[in-house]
């Protein structure tokens, strides 16, 4: 099984160098590489006593960053490491406040993890959510670090749980602690024997809370808002932008609709712009002066979107018609109605929205309308937003039970 790990790993970087002749990101996950341990070099200090935490992406960071918060304010002498598998994830917090080094993952092989490992001399580590590299874990164990899954989710399909997974199981016999997200997690661990666990719940929840308290505020989208009920499409993909394109189309109802798409690229929002058959703006082209003649805004710049949630209504995520479900609890933070498409089955947090009466799976536009119509009853709104809101609020927590264990 080692073998096949390993030429996985190899033929995977192949493709990846292949891909990178035409494909940016691809270059960016390829570049970046070349250069982690030239940088680790250049910016590691010998006397530093460094905590490591590895990110698959953005989303793992979020994850992680309430708790390197905290490390940075109640245990300022300790050096933050992070590392990201994802160029996506890299791009967008390379210059963080939160970590004082910053760089890609090294290919997951038997002489990179020595040699890192050897470089960062890591204090504790933490792993977020879901990653697993067998020589980094592998390693780690022979040093005796303690490393720690932070927000783990386990589910029954993925290998760890199969007769033949014994591979992955040792992966798992390297973590001195899993702190997991749910019951039905910990659960799993135990069936294979592995007893060090702690339902700890999901660090996001805490993050997402806390930004909502002071949340940034955007005068264009208020007054675009401004007594207005407002369904905001998040991250949105294909499926998503028909559907909601559609629903326009068809209904009388006095709705506002901004489309936040996940592809902000030139040639997509024209796709949008050429699905849409009632007049719009974009937020580049939009000013106060305008924007109130116009009930379709489309958002063509980052970086704004979970600050948006905090003047909509209902918000439509992207995502969930590919399995690759966008952020829910951001809008959730600000009392927002949800729905999303049906696969949804890795992100257990849809799962307990649904049955908190806080969101809605939807497979068809007709499901849209359906839901849509059930929130135009009298209160169902309300009663709706208030469930999502109420979910986080019971969510917060995760960071203190991990705090008063390991720190």
């Amino acid at each position: 099984m080692i073998i096949l790990y390993q030429f996985s790993i190899f033929l995977y970087t192949q493709l990846l160098r292949i891909a990178s002749l035409f494909n940016p990101k691809a270059k960016q996950w390829i570049e970046g590489r070349k250069n982690a341990f030239a940088y680790l070099d250049k910016n590691l200090s010998s006397s530093d006593e460094l905590i490591w935490f590895h990110c698959a992406s953005l989303g793992e960071f979020e994850q992680g960053k309430p708790l390197m918060e905290r490390l940075k304010k109640e245990q300022p002498h300790y050096k933050i490491l992070v590392t990201f598998f994802s160029p996506s994830g890299y791009e967008l917090r390379k210059n963080t406040n939160f970590a004082d080094y910053v760089c890609y993952l090294p290919v997951d092989t038997k002489t990179h993890a020595i040699q890192f490992i050897h470089k960062v001399q890591p204090k504790k580590v933490f792993f977020i959510k879901y990653e697993f590299w067998n020589f980094y874990l592998q390693e780690l164990k022979q040093q005796q670090i303690p490393t720690y899954l932070i927000s783990g989710v386990f589910r029954p399909s993925q290998l760890f749980f199969k007769p033949y997974g014994c591979f992955h199981r040792k992966m798992l016999s390297c973590f001195t602690h899993f702190f997991l997200q749910n019951a039905t997690s910990e659960k799993l661990l135990h069936q294979i024997n592995i007893e060090n666990t702690t339902v700890s719940g999901d660090t996001r929840i805490d993050n997402v809370f806390k930004n909502s308290l002071n949340p940034k505020k955007i005068p264009l989208i208020e007054k675009f808002t401004t007594n207005k009920k407002t369904i905001v499409l998040g991250s949105s993909w294909q499926n998503e932008e028909e559907i909601i394109s559609n629903y326009i189309s068809s209904t009388n109802k006095a709705f506002n609709y901004i489309i936040a798409p996940h592809d902000i690229s030139k040639a997509h929002i024209k796709k949008i712009e050429s699905l849409l058959k009632k007049d719009y703006i974009l937020y580049s082209s939009a000013t106060p002066e305008n924007v109130e003649n116009f009930n379709i805004l489309i958002i063509d710049n980052i970086g704004i979107l979970a600050s948006v949630y905090q003047y909509t209504d209902i918000a439509f995520v992207g995502g969930g018609f590919s399995g690759s479900l966008h952020n829910i609890l951001e809008p959730a933070s600000f009392g927002n109605a949800i729905l999303f498409g049906p696969k949804h089955s890795k992100f257990h947090e849809a799962a307990e929205l649904i049955s908190a009466k806080g969101a809605f799976s939807i497979d068809s536009l007709d499901d849209f309308i359906a839901i849509v119509n059930h929130l135009s009853i009298e209160n169902q709104l309300e009663n709706t937003c208030n469930a999502s809101k109420k979910y986080i609020e019971n969510g917060i927590g995760a960071t203190d039970k991990i705090w008063e264990i390991l720190f």
